[in-house]
């Protein structure tokens, strides 16, 4: 019997609301319920194999609002991974995107390709990176890579200054947590990094930083690497069920969401250990859910001048994390924030990974809009969690525009008083 992906689809076409791909440009084959059903012609051989079917399959942004709002019950990013494998084993993909899934499957890699990076970066003229664009995006506008890997710097760091537990500490309920740092943050967003560093550290935690942790896999997944992604979920898993881990922190909501609800399903079809995978699952916690639920009523105070703040909200802490609103409620717990949401608070960003350089104009249509929200706004911080939305963001953000897209955990770090050294 052949395999149908599509049979509960009903065409309802309530996906076409939440959908930003099909918002963007308004034709029928751009929306999920119209890639639900070509997923089904094509395991019922009513259509062949084509670049054309590739090319609808893979232009989605991945965010997983019509499976959150389908009555049938779909899970439409495991259909579209699945069938994106077999249209890249039919039909290749780009040789970028071939890399990209090469790097991403070992750690050593990832770090050689960071190193070469950096260097072409210091000797690339300035006209050319103005010139030269990733998508629609300057090269200028992309972050600069960190001097040395966050994960290094991080663990020197803490064997100068050994964190010593905090007055008060042992009302909280964790007491030693893991911190899964992802690839960007690790490469390129140290300043989140340190924040939550010196966040857990001050709320008198034991942070333990594992040196072998490596890419999430979920880019690996969205580009037809299932099988690569394997020893990525295998070492990332090891390094996370260590003795004594009460809680494994992630500032990354893609990551996040892979490492809670993606790892258990991938490690049964794999034949990894299931027991682990739900063990970690279960103590994954996003940095501003965490600072919510278990900073204390003291841990905030008034800044003497209030700093103008909006947000984005990332599709995958939307859709995929449990606690969606903490950061927003921690943006409107520090009294030194003055918060301005925007209508399209949670609209995507157009960035979806890969999404932003492999269709450019469709994510370029999707950015300007939010843009141009952010700034009516008069913020001077756009705070956002996922670091893919943050190059996204800041790329379309030009040199005149006085608003700066950072992490909500570098903004708590100024109004904690802990990391202030008020508590011992």
């Amino acid at each position: 019997m052949a395999e149908s992906y599509g049979q509960n689809c009903n065409r309802c076409g309530f996906c076409l609301s939440v959908c930003p791909a099909y918002q963007a440009q308004g034709a029928e084959d751009t929306s999920p319920r119209a890639r639900i059903q070509l997923i089904d012609f094509f395991a019922d051989h009513k259509i062949a194999s084509s670049e054309k079917l590739k090319d609808i399959i893979s232009k989605c942004l991945m965010c997983g609002s019509c499976a959150n709002i389908c009555p049938s019950g779909i899970n439409h990013p495991e259909r579209y991974i699945r069938m994106r494998e077999k249209m890249i084993r039919d039909h290749g993909d780009r040789p970028e995107i071939k890399s990209l899934v090469y790097l991403l499957a070992k750690e050593s890699r990832i770090r050689m390709a960071a190193g070469a990076a950096k260097m072409a970066r210091k000797i690339v003229p300035d006209v050319f990176a103005s010139k030269y664009k990733l998508g629609n995006i300057a090269l200028k506008q992309f972050p600069v890579l960190n001097t040395v890997p966050f994960r290094t710097a991080a663990r020197a760091e803490m064997e100068q200054t050994p964190g010593q537990r905090s007055q008060g500490a042992s009302d909280l309920a964790y007491g030693r947590v893991a911190y899964f740092t992802g690839c960007a943050t690790n490469y390129f967003f140290d300043d989140t990094g340190f924040a939550v560093l010196e966040i857990l550290r001050h709320m008198g935690l034991e942070v333990v930083i594992p040196g072998t942790q490596t890419c999430c896999g979920i880019p690996m997944l969205y580009h037809g690497g299932r099988e690569k992604v394997k020893s990525n979920i295998n070492t990332n898993l090891a390094c996370l069920d260590a003795q004594g881990i009460d809680a494994v922190i992630v500032d990354c909501p893609t990551c996040g969401a892979a490492l809670k609800n993606d790892y258990p399903g991938l490690a049964k079809a794999f034949g990894l250990d299931l027991d682990r995978a739900n063990r970690v699952a279960e103590k994954v916690v996003d940095i501003s859910t965490f600072i919510m639920n278990y900073a204390r009523p003291g841990d905030v105070v008034q800044n003497h001048e209030a700093v103008r703040v909006t947000y984005h909200q990332p599709c995958h802490l939307r859709n995929h994390m449990p606690a969606p609103g903490s950061a927003q409620a921690l943006l409107n717990t520090l009294k030194g924030v003055q918060y301005i949401p925007v209508p399209d608070m949670d609209a995507c960003c157009g960035g979806g990974g890969t999404f932003f350089y492999e269709f450019p104009e469709v994510s370029k249509g999707i950015a300007e809009n939010k843009v141009a929200n952010a700034k009516a706004t008069g913020a001077e911080l756009w705070v956002t969690d996922c670091p893919v939305c943050r190059i996204n963001l800041g790329g379309y953000l030009d040199d005149a525009a006085d608003l700066t897209v950072v992490h909500p955990a570098r903004l708590a770090a100024q109004f904690l008083p802990a990391l202030k050294g008020q508590k011992g």
